[in-house]
């Protein structure tokens, strides 16, 4: 991916990662990921249009059917950085645990659709409560 794509970008270019948050936090993987970097920011583009208008989809999914459960704020307003590393961590696991996948994004939504026919037909009430209990490590103290 051409840095200058994403150049004066960042969760808003058009060729962002939707899960971005996710995959810097190692809690997932993408084939189609492309890592670059803009002085000590790290960006995740995606490298297929399709691909990410499916994550898209599935992010939209993610945040509407979890948003009660996870106190969200209404459509069109901001979330806190907690809240979508939540959303997308979180829904990503689900997504693993329902389907018994492998932890990659693309794969999954791929299988995703492939089982479900859509992906508003997922087991979104075996999902959300999934999404609902995930936890971020737990950061531990250094050691002196």
């Amino acid at each position: 991916m051409d840095e200058d794509a994403l150049a004066g970008e960042c969760c808003g270019s058009a060729v962002a990662c939707v899960f971005s948050k996710a995959l810097l936090a190692r809690t997932a993987a993408c084939e189609l990921a492309q890592r670059s970097s803009r002085g000590e920011q790290e960006l995740i583009a995606c490298g297929a249009p399709v691909a990410r208008i499916n994550c898209s989809t599935l992010a939209a999914l993610l945040h509407e059917r979890a948003r009660f459960a996870l106190r969200l704020p209404a459509p069109g307003r901001p979330l806190m950085h907690v809240h979508a590393l939540r959303l997308q961590c979180g829904g990503l696991a689900a997504l693993t645990q329902v389907l018994g996948g492998d932890g990659d994004v693309h794969r999954m939504v791929a299988a995703a659709r492939e089982r479900h026919g859509s992906l508003a037909d997922l087991p979104w009430e075996r999902i959300v409560p999934a999404v609902a209990g995930w936890q971020p490590r737990r950061r531990t103290a250094p050691r002196e």
